[in-house]
């Protein structure tokens, strides 16, 4: 049996997306306010590469005598397992092998929370 696995592209990143179903005071709310919320959050399960870069080359040399043929990209600045704060209308919801998640591009992204193991002071 083959394997499915999702890769995600360009500078986009996929987020499992926390329930925010309840109030401070605990009351449970319908899911269609928290869809109407400008400002969604969850867990960064996967990154894409980031944006490419177009290949610098001499304007004198053939584009065809490139000898690099390896995509250059700018990475983006969320990493698996970051807690991302982000825009909920410019998300776009999926649901793969029964698992909802929200793919999002970099300029949607507000902030990230990440967890950081605390080295020794200089």
């Amino acid at each position: 049996m083959l394997k499915k696995r999702l890769i995600v592209v360009g500078d986009h990143i996929m987020v499992r997306p926390e329930i925010q179903g309840k109030t401070r005071s605990g009351l449970y709310l319908p899911p269609s306010v928290a869809e109407n919320e400008a400002v969604t959050v969850g867990w960064v399960v996967q990154v894409g590469p980031g944006l490419a870069l177009p290949y610098p080359f001499d304007s004198e040399e053939e584009p065809w005598k490139r000898k690099e043929t390896r995509p250059r990209y700018i990475p983006p600045p969320a990493q698996e397992g970051d807690y991302a704060i982000f825009l909920r209308k410019a998300s776009v919801e999926i649901t793969f092998e029964d698992d909802k998640y929200l793919i999002v591009p970099n300029a949607a992204v507000l902030a990230l929370v990440r967890e950081e193991i605390d080295g020794p002071d200089l």
